[in-house]
């Protein structure tokens, strides 16, 4: 699963997750820590990249211009690189769903 992480979440976020997450990277060691929103949207449909991100801003593009790239949106409020990376793990059945779907945005919310 090839997954860019944005700015919001930290490059070491990527140590922390299993081999299946393996081709994943982050807009800092893509090179795009600068970039706009329509940079990373255009790596990302190019390279066959998800953007993961905790902003809203992505959804909002992907609703307008429709994948790809899809967009998961973590709604996890103030989370560690481990939370993340659990979150993922934990939903990785519903996230290989929502890849074969026709949805452009898959938003995950902390648990209660």
């Amino acid at each position: 699963m090839r997954l860019l992480f944005d700015q919001n979440i930290s490059h070491r976020v990527t140590k922390h997750l299993p081999a299946q997450y393996n081709e994943s990277t982050t807009v800092k060691s893509a090179g795009l820590m600068n970039a706009s929103d329509l940079e990373i949207w255009a790596f990302c449909k190019t390279n066959g990249f998800i953007i993961v991100t905790q902003d809203s801003d992505f959804n909002e593009m992907a609703m307008l211009k429709g994948p790809p790239p899809k967009v998961i949106w973590l709604r996890l409020g103030n989370a560690s690189n481990e939370q993340i990376a659990a979150t993922l793990i934990a939903h990785e059945w519903i996230i290989q769903n929502f890849l074969g779907s026709d949805a452009s945005c898959l938003e995950i919310f902390r648990r209660a």
